[in-house]
């Protein structure tokens, strides 16, 4: 639910509908349901067209209240769904023109989850991700909420790297938002290259595991190995948990 700002009343139609507010009273609105939006984020859906405020004579930005629901929708889209910019524009387009639109709940193994628990926004440990596409840059940075200089900066402690082939992968969408979260509680970039260098360490230790499995001459044997990988992967990720919650005395929910 946005929350609906108070005061009087503005120039043009009666009513919320004809009142234009300001980015800042937007990032209000919106904050509740999307705490991690920020002015930068806005600003880079406005540069990419799916959002168009009005301005002032000064150039201030002032937006309508459908502006407001179309952001909400955009962000719903990415949060929940996953979508690329483009495929976002393209559905905001088609219902613009009257057309029904159709987006597939997310779901974990097969199962349809809540879009907002951590399953839906994370995964879930050891299970199938929803399959999405290849990210660009500027998807990247907008799913994330961040800036370039963000980016760079993560890339710079290996946190995050493009694929041989250009863009990002789509477990890059995830490792993004969870920095960006970890942020928020002043981890920086350089306190996270622990982390990361653990991460590594253990992808070298189940590699090592699986690469007999990967030289054998049954075909079937070297198409286990993928499977065995995965399976691996999910253990070693439930054992990081298990030890960092022992180590706190905590129990996460």
């Amino acid at each position: 639910m946005l929350r609906t700002p108070t005061g009087g009343a503005g120039n043009g139609a009666a009513g919320s509908a004809g009142r234009l507010v300001s980015i800042g009273t937007v990032l209000t609105m919106l904050r509740d349901e999307f705490p991690e939006v920020t002015i930068s984020k806005i600003r880079f859906l406005e540069a990419e067209g799916l959002v168009e405020p009005r301005r002032t004579p000064s150039g201030y930005r002032k937006f309508s209240t459908d502006d407001v629901e179309r952001l909400a929708r955009i962000l719903r889209l990415q949060r929940d769904h996953y979508l690329p910019l483009k495929v976002i524009r393209d559905q905001l387009d088609a219902l613009a023109r009257g057309e029904q639109i159709r987006i597939p709940a997310p779901s974990v193994h097969g199962e349809s989850v809540d879009p907002t628990s951590p399953a839906a926004l994370y995964g879930e440990v050891g299970r199938e991700r929803p399959t999405v596409a290849r990210v660009g840059r500027a998807e990247l940075m907008a799913a994330a909420g961040v800036d370039e200089a963000q980016l760079v900066e993560w890339e710079s402690y290996g946190l995050l790297a493009q694929t041989p082939g250009g863009g990002y992968d789509a477990e890059a969408v995830t490792v993004a938002r969870l920095v960006a979260d970890l942020g928020r509680f002043g981890l920086e970039p350089r306190h996270l290259r622990a982390m990361k260098a653990a991460a590594d360490r253990e992808a070298g230790l189940i590699e090592q595991v699986v690469a007999p499995l990967r030289r054998h001459r049954n075909p079937q044997t070297r198409a286990h190995a993928e499977a065995t990988m995965k399976e691996l992967a999910g253990l070693s990720v439930r054992l990081h948990e298990a030890l960092v919650q022992t180590a706190l005395g905590v129990r996460l929910p």
